[in-house]
């Protein structure tokens, strides 16, 4: 039985469904089929190595100033395995940080895992299916770049929530009364968010958020982020479900909220151009460009614009770190935090 079948039987014996129980069948359905990277969006690390490579940066300096302990490097949702790839070329060069990293890739999609396990051979990993499996033993260094954003959202808006409802052979939007302030808000997101931050402060260590989104929650004159795409085109949320990325803008000041409750340091949200360019990523270009036709270097160029331009990612999307009691400020973020 497709998807479609199967949600629209759901919805005849169920009625509507709330929009994140939609959203959270249709993106299990998309991202455990066939591989969309690349074909319907591009992520930062597969536009250019240099993502990775200040990625990988951020992990090594922070590992050395917390005084090179023993520690679990943890990815969400890590795509091809691109940005773990790229760090740890980088990272691999630190003396000692082989021998006290174990790693960790946080996935559900099994072709993903596939491509995975082959873009990082030889670096032992272990794959869990939620947050909860990862370990307790010792400090977790936790990489999310655009995870939060593709998890189920709920939206309220004048006293009433949205749902999917299917008639005359569609799937459509309802509205069904529900009263409360306007709103688009995670709760699954903020229950991972809460968990890990709680895992940080018991076991120590951080977690590096990038991700499109907003430093507050969605207001009345923007509560709905919800949007489809489909070989790079905006679609319908209700059409072909399991076919397309249903994504929504992350809450930061939402995911700073779960951290501070559990004593967590908070730094950011920053621009991601404001970010990489604290890490360094224009000299790393300069660097790549280096004996490079002029064409290469042209293309250099071009993905440091992309990923750091305000006009591109450079602004929309935003970094954001949570950190252990007693850890050091990460790099990248203007002193002190939250």
């Amino acid at each position: 039985m497709t998807l479609a079948a199967t949600l629209a039987a759901r919805i005849a014996a169920e009625g509507p469904l709330r929009l994140d129980a939609w959203m959270a069948a249709c993106n299990a359905a998309y991202y455990g089929g066939e591989d969309p990277l690349g074909r319907d969006f591009t992520t930062a690390p597969e536009i250019s190595q240099m993502f990775g490579e200040m990625i990988g940066a951020w992990v090594g300096d922070l590992w050395l100033r917390a005084g090179k302990p023993v520690f679990h490097l943890v990815e969400l949702g890590p795509g091809h395995g691109t940005l773990m790839a790229d760090g740890l070329r980088l990272l691999g060069r630190l003396p000692g940080i082989t021998e006290a990293m174990q790693l960790h890739l946080v996935e559900t999609s099994m072709p993903l895992r596939s491509i995975q396990r082959s873009r990082l051979t030889g670096w032992p990993a272990s794959w869990h299916e939620h947050v909860d499996g990862l370990p307790d033993d010792r400090p977790l260094i936790i990489i999310a770049n655009e995870f939060f954003d593709a998890l189920p959202v709920r939206q309220r808006r004048q006293g009433r929530e949205l749902f999917v409802d299917h008639q005359d052979g569609l799937f459509m939007p309802v509205w069904q009364d529900s009263p409360g302030a306007d709103a688009e808000w995670s709760e699954a997101g903020m229950a991972i968010a809460g968990a890990l931050a709680a895992r940080i402060a018991t076991q120590g260590g951080a977690m590096l958020v990038i991700d499109y989104g907003h430093a507050g929650p969605a207001t009345k004159t923007a509560p709905d982020t919800l949007q489809a795409v489909r070989r790079g085109e905006r679609v319908s949320p209700f059409l072909h479900p399991g076919e397309h990325d249903l994504t929504a803008h992350v809450d930061f000041a939402a995911l700073a909220q779960a951290a501070a409750s559990q004593g967590l340091a908070v730094h950011g949200p920053a621009a991601q151009g404001a970010f990489l360019g604290a890490l360094g990523i224009a000299a790393r270009a300069e660097a790549l460009k280096a004996g490079k036709s002029a064409a290469d270097a042209g293309a250099i160029t071009a993905a440091l614009l992309r990923l750091t331009a305000p006009q591109q990612m450079g602004a929309i999307f935003q970094a954001m770190a949570m950190v252990a009691r007693g850890w050091p400020a990460p790099a990248g973020f203007a002193m002190g935090g939250a």
